[in-house]
């Protein structure tokens, strides 16, 4: 499945940028006739609705004429939120030292998730230490990934 959200993610990266935003990623999740199509998209002065409807207009008429995908979807255009979604290794660097949450397609050691502090990013690897154990996630074996967000006072 992540191969189809790398497709589409090249297919609509234009049309997002043309609004004056950037494609961070795309998730597509199969649901016969609940499937969502979400896009999180980002600038640095914020996120609001409007921007939101904006791209959704733009990725909706590509969408319309490409047809990547046959079924009924839901198309949703998000912030991506404080638990900001992570989908490739430029992303991954620029939180080195927080914590994320990982879920993988491939079990590693018997467990698919996987919630700790990034350590590094190696190569094409995450590093992360969990409950004092390091493991090397690698970046294609990951299904989803997520900055948590950690209140600091």
């Amino acid at each position: 499945m992540a191969k189809f959200a790398d497709k589409l993610t090249d297919m609509l990266r234009p049309a997002v940028e043309e609004t004056g935003k950037e494609l961070l990623g795309v998730e597509y999740i199969s649901a016969g006739n609940n499937s969502v199509l979400r896009l999180f998209i980002d600038h640095e002065d914020g996120i609001d609705v409007d921007d939101c409807a904006e791209v959704s207009r733009q990725v909706g008429a590509i969408l319309d004429v490409e047809d990547p995908i046959s079924s009924e979807y839901n198309l949703e255009v998000s912030s991506p939120g404080l638990d900001r979604p992570l989908f490739n290794k430029a992303q991954f660097s620029a939180v080195i030292d927080e914590t994320i949450e990982v879920k993988i397609s491939m079990p590693l050691n018997g467990r698919r998730k996987f919630k700790g502090k990034l350590i590094a990013v190696e190569n094409d690897s995450l590093i992360v230490m969990v409950d004092n154990e390091e493991y090397e996630l690698v970046i294609s074996n990951i299904d989803k990934a997520n900055l948590i967000y950690n209140h600091k006072k």
